[in-house]
């Protein structure tokens, strides 16, 4: 059922789950108020419910964990649910996309959502659009008979690395947590590193102290890292030069204070990644570390460049003459390794020789016979 992007308001009908075979519920981008029904627990075949960008209030339902255990997708985002996330949602182990950014959630992220197996198995998915088939009686050309097909493909709105766009051959492959834009405080527990096939997370636009922690390099997968307008401090871990599919990074707007880790991932980010940290310092910000200014102001740079290269010079002839003579002059010496160096030197000649002419005697030969 598709009924996303129309103007329907009112709440959502108790008997929205009479078809018990239902798999996939669109009911995004409306005005639809209230609470999630009750009877939505009947929706036990639901794979997708997609009920973002609405006024839906109250708590998220303890019930949906119990319930609807073949959900894989879950997006609630943009309502006004309240009060804390209920850790029943670990109970969806085949949950792979859980969006609950832009409402009014508070508490602390559950520990136990380091539990959502699906998110932790790395390149184990399967295309849920074409696992269910449907049947049905159609009439044409003065005949009955039963057509069996596949699911329409499912489309979806998702935000990830900063833009919002529709998925839908891909959808499938999303691995995301949102959970910003909330109200969360306390720290990221050490659990979500467990999420090893996790491609997006996004805790920013709460309330999150404490460090970010170094075993966040577990995330291999991540391509998209978005922790910014918190309250993190301490230093940028360099365990997040380990995230080599890393393509998005914001760790703005927190309390970061020190070096960026210097390593060809953390430095391919601009300046926007780190700004609004004033005790960050180090490329790509503008901000040099006190290290380096105190090492500067003690010594004069143009002194110490000038130096540098004196003593460059000074030591390349020495160096050169000692390399050329400890080569030439032992092949001057020893007649034997004199004759093997040359017969060396002959035979690699005499290779490259056989091998270029037998090449192009192979290239004439093909074009003669095309």
């Amino acid at each position: 059922m598709d009924f996303s992007s129309n103007n329907i308001s009112g709440v959502i009908p108790e008997t929205i789950c009479s078809i018990e075979s239902l798999l996939s519920l669109h009911l995004g981008s409306n005005s639809l108020s209230g609470e999630l029904p009750l009877s939505s627990k009947g929706c036990t075949k639901l794979v997708l419910l997609d009920a973002g960008h609405n006024d839906l209030k109250g708590e998220i339902p303890t019930w949906i964990g119990e319930s609807l255990t073949s959900l894989r997708f879950l997006n609630l985002r943009s309502n006004m649910l309240d009060r804390d996330i209920t850790p029943n949602l670990s109970k969806l182990s085949a949950l792979q996309f859980l969006d609950l950014a832009d409402n009014k959630l508070s508490g602390t992220i559950p520990r136990s959502f380091g539990n959502f197996t699906a998110m932790k198995i790395i390149g184990k998915f399967s295309n849920w659009i074409t696992d269910y088939k449907e049947q049905m009686l159609i009439t044409t050309k003065g005949n009955t008979r039963m057509i069996t097909g596949y699911m329409e493909q499912e489309k979806m709105f998702i935000t990830t690395k900063g833009i919002t766009r529709v998925y839908d051959e891909l959808l499938s492959l999303m691995k995301i947590l949102d959970l910003s834009n909330n109200n969360l405080f306390g720290v990221i527990p050490e659990e979500l590193t467990s999420l090893f096939d996790l491609f997006s997370l996004n805790l920013s636009g709460n309330h999150f102290t404490g460090e970010i922690i170094e075993n966040i390099s577990k995330l291999q997968q991540l391509e998209s890292l978005d922790l910014s307008r918190n309250n993190f401090s301490g230093t940028i871990p360099s365990s997040l030069a380990a995230l080599t599919y890393l393509a998005y990074l914001n760790l703005s707007y927190n309390n970061l204070s020190g070096e960026i880790p210097l390593s060809n991932q953390l430095q391919t980010f601009n300046a926007s990644s780190y700004i609004g940290n004033p005790g960050l310092c180090g490329f790509p910000l503008n901000q040099c570390c006190k290290d380096n200014e105190t090492a500067q102001g003690q010594s004069n740079p143009h002194d110490r460049d000038e130096n540098e290269m004196i003593w460059f010079y000074t030591s390349m002839a020495p160096g050169f003459v000692v390399g050329f003579w400890t080569i030439w002059g032992t092949l001057i010496l020893n007649k034997n390794w004199n004759l093997y160096y040359f017969r060396f030197i002959d035979n690699m000649f005499d290779q490259v020789y056989v091998f270029t002419v037998l090449n192009m005697s192979r290239i004439r030969k093909h074009g003669c016979s095309q």
